[in-house]
């Protein structure tokens, strides 16, 4: 394993990508089978809140951008060590973005010619932040990059607050009613994910690049020269910085994923910090590393999974070899079985890319 290489960070990824491939399913179709107060928990914590609020299920987006945030130093040290010039390296990331929202673009069905498309995207966000997000760490000093880090969320929830819609007013922060979905259907082309407002849209664009600046932040500590306790310390008091400041300002600014409010940067990045903090610890600082493997499968190629489920149609050779199986079980038990072997059929798939040492990097 390359050395610049965090086993943490492959694994965490691949933590929080399961969620994607089927495990919120999982949790939930478990729910429906045993109706216990502790699963029905669990599985209201597998949906997205519907406007204010905050789930499990609504850091999956967060720390997967957090996550590309974090990766960066370790790349772009891994490049300048290779005798890149700072224009070349300023191309790849320009690259990423571009390649990133045309996947998204994809993803959402543009080349089966679904008219009107929908150009906004997870994986276009992703693209957009982090790229941003990497230019300023390439041309930027520490200094200045936290103080737009703040600026940032400073002026999004300024903005919100006290621009006023037409017809509307100022600080409405409803679906229908908001800036953020005003400036969607005013400039974003296409249909929208929601019917106001599209959730990577226009506005909460901007409050997405400090959630990918946060990793960044946190990978530049990663690599100090500094003991291994010094950095679990350092990010600890970081992440409960953050989600102490996120609840504070909850109070008038709601933590609210939808519209990716100041308050749900802070606080689902302070979260996404503290699992960093105790993936590392755990994996990298203890060396206790192989309950992790099957994370690490699915986060070595996560972009790759994420792509192949409605692209690849992995559903077809599950029904194929499961379906038929799940008949034989009683009734309350075959949608937790067949929501567990979906997850099986692409952690297999993704396996034997990793056998293959086959990975979509972009």
């Amino acid at each position: 394993m390359n050395e610049q290489r965090l086993y943490s960070l492959d694994a965490l990824r691949g933590f929080d990508m399961l969620w994607i491939m089927g495990g919120a399913e999982f949790i939930m179709a478990l729910h429906k089978w045993l109706h216990t107060d502790f699963t029905a928990a669990l599985a209201t914590q597998m949906e997205h809140v519907p406007w204010h609020g905050f789930h499990f299920y609504d850091i999956i987006f967060p720390l997967f951008l957090f996550l590309a945030g974090v990766s960066f130093p370790f790349s772009y040290q891994k490049r300048l060590q290779q005798g890149q010039t700072t224009r070349k390296i300023v191309l790849h990331i320009i690259k990423r973005m571009v390649v990133l929202v045309l996947l998204g673009m994809i993803y959402n069905g543009f080349l089966n010619f679904e008219f009107p498309a929908r150009y906004a995207s997870v994986l276009g966000r992703i693209g957009i932040a982090y790229g941003i997000a990497a230019l300023m760490a390439v041309f930027l000093s520490r200094k200045i990059q936290i103080i737009v880090f703040g600026s940032i969320l400073i002026l999004y929830w300024a903005v919100l607050m006290l621009v006023p819609v037409p017809g509307v007013g100022a600080g409405v922060l409803t679906p229908d009613k908001c800036l953020v979905g005003y400036v969607d259907q005013l400039l974003l082309p296409g249909r929208f994910y929601f019917e106001h407002y599209d959730p990577e849209g226009i506005l909460s664009t901007f409050p997405a690049i400090a959630t990918a600046q946060l990793g960044i932040f946190c990978g530049f500590i990663l690599q100090k020269n500094l003991g291994a306790y010094q950095k679990v310390l350092r990010l600890t008091w970081i992440a409960i910085g953050l989600i102490c400041g996120g609840l504070i300002w909850n109070t008038v600014f709601p933590i609210n994923k939808n519209i990716w409010t100041s308050s749900f940067v802070l606080f689902a990045g302070g979260i996404s910090v503290m699992l960093l903090t105790l993936f590392y610890l755990i994996i990298d600082v203890w060396k206790v590393r192989k309950w992790a493997f099957p994370f690490v499968v699915i986060g070595m190629n996560s972009i790759t999974i994420y792509l192949a489920q409605p692209i690849l149609g992995l559903y077809t050779p599950h029904q194929f070899f499961f379906a038929g199986i799940s008949k034989y079980l009683p009734t309350v038990m075959q949608e937790t079985f067949m929501t567990f072997t979906y997850i099986l059929t692409c952690w297999v798939f993704l396996y034997f890319l990793y056998r293959k040492k086959i990975f979509l990097k972009v």
